[in-house]
């Protein structure tokens, strides 16, 4: 152990957790209950996401009715993620005109987002 060391203690290691940004999506569903589709998008997403290394795909909620739902997509930077999984969104018959929420940093009052409409 160094005099520094003796003097003000040993360097303490802080663990930097990643700051958690977030894509949210929502969209009007396909007016079914057949989630087939859904499912078939999602593993798409959690693909291209696992392969681009930028976060995680989270889940969904969907409407008991089929009307609509949301995906939830979490990493270090939003900006990232987005970009890995956009083309895929758009590409997604029932996602068009969907929106897409982008959060940079964790659920907190005055955390800046940014919504970004999905082609129509």
């Amino acid at each position: 152990m160094s005099i520094l060391s003796r003097i003000f203690g040993a360097k303490s290691e802080i663990s930097a957790k990643p700051v958690e940004h977030a894509v949210i999506v929502a969209f009007a569903y396909i007016g079914t209950t057949d989630l087939d589709p859904l499912f078939a998008l999602e593993s798409q997403l959690e693909a291209a996401i696992a392969t681009s290394k930028v976060g995680e795909y989270d889940g969904n909620e969907v409407a008991v009715d089929g009307s609509d739902g949301t995906l939830y997509m979490y990493g270090s930077d939003a900006d990232k993620l987005f970009a890995a999984v956009r083309p895929i969104l758009e590409a997604c018959s029932f996602m068009k005109g969907a929106s897409a929420k982008l959060r940079y940093g964790p659920p907190a009052d005055g955390v800046r987002e940014v919504t970004v409409q999905l082609a129509a």
